[in-house]
């Protein structure tokens, strides 16, 4: 779906400890990752955290149902926190804005 606004879905996955792996293997990484705060394995904080300490240019934009944790989202370092739940168009506007936020 994403495909027809002009932008690519470079990988998927389901956990945290699975989208570290997935970004630390893509040869030309992300402008942008979609990440989920409930995971198994491992937070999408926690894995927010590790991956900007690998690539602090990649803009991580947060989604969840938790709205307490908005403010930690934030101070790990997502650019935008899109609360559960939400329609199509809060992601493409959090997507611009971040593509826009040099």
């Amino acid at each position: 779906m994403l495909e027809a606004t002009g932008y690519t879905i470079a990988g998927k996955a389901y956990n945290g400890e699975a989208a570290l792996e997935l970004f630390n293997s893509l040869d030309i990484k992300p402008e942008i990752i979609l990440m989920d705060h409930r995971l198994p394995n491992k937070s999408g904080l926690e894995a927010t955290k590790e991956i900007l300490e690998i690539d602090r240019s990649v803009k991580i934009i947060f989604t969840t149902a938790d709205t307490e944790i908005k403010k930690q989202a934030l101070e790990v370092g997502a650019v935008c926190v899109v609360t559960k739940p939400f329609v199509f168009g809060d992601i493409l506007n959090c997507i611009e804005k971040a593509l826009n936020h040099n």
